[in-house]
């Protein structure tokens, strides 16, 4: 039996109410590109990224802020002002709810949406079927990914999520975070060069956000940005944010 075969048994007799849940909105514009989606940040993360925009979010042990029973009702009221749900984290698909949850969700007639940073690639392919769209939060080539994340099996499931994502034929964005304090600018040419090659979507290049941010990365980051770490004229074909 394969790793994604066990994956979907073990999660398809779990239910969605005890997911951990961190945060929730009811409307976001910026979660899924062309849509205005609900959004359901889910608790937990198993790496150590400094740039982290949900620190909140990444102690695995932390209680929820909102109940998945609480989320279904808000999104039963809001059907007539969204059309899409965006389940993100932390890493969202280490909780066991997340598929039936994603289930829940369409069968209210929603799309789904996923943010995800591949960290349990058995896991996000069981979950895929169910997702309509895929944003990839991509840190650095494979071997970059253990200084970033602090996990030196990052890279390996990084990638290999990232593979299983385009096979899936899914609708995918892959977003690379430009950070001044992990990134140099041949670090930042090479990852788009190795996406490439691998005839995945080239990237999204994303600012680093301070906002939420913890203290100390704030400190670290001192005001910089992409531009600091790329020129203007660096990968004129890339969209940035």
């Amino acid at each position: 039996m394969s790793t994604t075969e066990i994956d979907i048994t073990a999660i398809a007799d779990e239910t969605a109410d005890g997911l951990v849940i961190a945060d929730f909105l009811t409307s976001c514009t910026h979660a899924w590109p062309g849509r205005i989606a609900a959004t359901v940040t889910l608790q937990g993360c198993p790496w150590l990224c400094a740039y982290c925009g949900t620190p909140e979010s990444h102690d695995p042990t932390g209680e929820g802020r909102v109940t998945w029973q609480r989320v279904l009702e808000q999104l039963e009221s809001h059907r007539h002002l969204v059309d899409a749900v965006v389940f993100g984290g932390g890493e969202p698909t280490r909780q066991d709810g997340l598929l039936p949850a994603m289930r829940e969700a369409r069968a209210l007639g929603y799309a789904i949406g996923l943010h995800t940073m591949g960290a349990h690639p058995g896991r996000l392919a069981s979950v895929l079927p169910e997702v309509d769209f895929v944003r990839f939060d991509l840190k650095g080539t494979p071997g970059m990914y253990e200084h970033i994340t602090g996990s030196d099996t990052a890279g390996f499931q990084a990638w290999a999520s990232l593979e299983a994502i385009h096979e899936s034929g899914v609708d995918y964005e892959v977003q690379l975070i430009v950070d001044p304090t992990v990134h140099t600018r041949e670090y930042v040419l090479e990852t788009v060069r190795e996406v490439i090659h691998r005839g995945f979507h080239a990237p999204v290049l994303q600012q680093p956000r301070r906002a939420g941010a913890s203290a100390g990365y704030r400190r670290a980051l001192r005001n910089r940005g992409l531009y600091d770490v790329i020129t203007h004229e660096d990968l004129p074909d890339l969209a940035r944010r």
